[in-house]
């Protein structure tokens, strides 16, 4: 089943406000369902770490947010503080049950809680949020994890931290050792990547390592960041829009397949396009992040809208035959950061 197509717009329209509305329907007293058909929450799927930090992203970045939206960071805020043990580690899966379904770890979920965090202690209009964020966020930040992401998710957090807090020792740490564990780029101008593979939320790597150029006041490693972060951008413009890699991947050497385009992908393109032109003060950046709107209006491989504008849901990805129509918090969430970076440009 898709949705019909709608006209492509060029990157120049004018993108909707964020909407709320979807991720409060997601969300009950504990925390927000993963996953939905078409956008009815799923609640025999449970809840997970990964899209309730997300989520206390975005509620976070909120200016002036209302009730409805703050009660929402509460409740993220509380839910993640359940899912952090002693440790700083965090569990991912919560059943309908409220029980745990895993141990803590530190695996994505980790390193997005405190992203979640570190967005909260910085940006939350209530000071008990970001006092309470920016204690979980310690605590979390005395861990490493194995994985690149995680690391890079997590030192996206330190960054926010860092904006209000520029000399916490935590945070420093941890925004510098994210960057190292991103690894260094590739010599060859056809792949400037520290892996042979591209996998999901591919921009949050040059992200996070532009970041820590920028903290540190290191041109070199803000120029590898860049570089990495350009070339990203332009392997996904294809005939003039989006066209971002697959939930599949691109393994370097392979052919690179077309669908299934999945949301995050476009948000962390976003994110970090904004991330570039506030570092850099070049504007040219903010094409990129028009570009990552206008996938979500409809000027996408299919040329078809992503996202529901009677629920405010994005849809769960972009197939040959149209959009997944099912509405989960993943997809809503990206569409949600996406248009929260398109505020102001013109």
């Amino acid at each position: 089943m898709t949705a019909p197509s709608v006209a492509t717009p060029t990157i120049g329209i004018a993108a909707p406000d964020p909407s709320f509305a979807h991720l409060a329907r997601l969300t009950d007293d504990t925390g927000m369902f993963e996953h939905a058909r078409h956008a009815i929450a799923r609640r025999q799927h449970g809840y997970c770490t990964d899209d309730v930090a997300r989520g206390l992203v975005v509620a976070s970045r909120e200016p002036d947010p209302p009730a409805t939206v703050l009660r929402l960071a509460e409740c993220y805020l509380t839910f993640l503080s359940h899912a952090q043990d002693g440790s700083g580690a965090f569990h991912n899966r919560l059943a309908h049950d409220r029980r745990w379904t895993d141990e803590p770890g530190l695996g994505d979920w980790w390193g997005r809680a405190l992203w979640g965090l570190g967005t909260a202690a910085a940006r939350s209009p209530a000071r008990w949020v970001r006092d309470e964020a920016l204690v979980m966020f310690g605590l979390g930040a005395t861990r490493r994890s194995p994985s690149p992401r995680a690391m890079a998710f997590a030192g996206l957090g330190a960054a926010e931290v860092l904006r209000c807090h520029p000399n916490d020792p935590a945070a420093t740490a941890l925004l510098a050792d994210a960057a190292t564990a991103v690894g260094l780029p590739g010599q060859s101008a056809n792949w400037p990547w520290p892996q042979q593979h591209l996998a999901y939320a591919n921009a949050a790597l040059p992200e996070v390592v532009i970041a820590a150029g920028h903290h540190a006041g290191d041109e070199r490693l803000l120029a590898r960041g860049l570089r990495m972060l350009t070339w990203l951008r332009d392997i996904q413009r294809v005939h003039g829009h989006l066209s971002v890699i697959p939930a599949s991947g691109w393994q370097r050497h392979a052919a690179r397949a077309l669908f299934d385009q999945q949301p995050i992908e476009v948000a962390a393109l976003a994110d970090a396009s904004a991330t570039a032109a506030d570092v850099t003060g070049d504007d040219t950046w903010h094409t990129g992040v028009r570009e990552c709107v206008a996938w979500f209006l409809g000027d996408n491989d299919a040329g078809t809208a992503m996202w529901d504008p009677a629920t405010g849901g994005g849809y769960d990805g972009l197939t040959p035959y149209g959009p997944n129509l099912n509405q989960g918090a993943e997809s809503t969430l990206a569409l949600v950061s996406t248009l929260q970076h398109a505020r102001g440009l013109s």
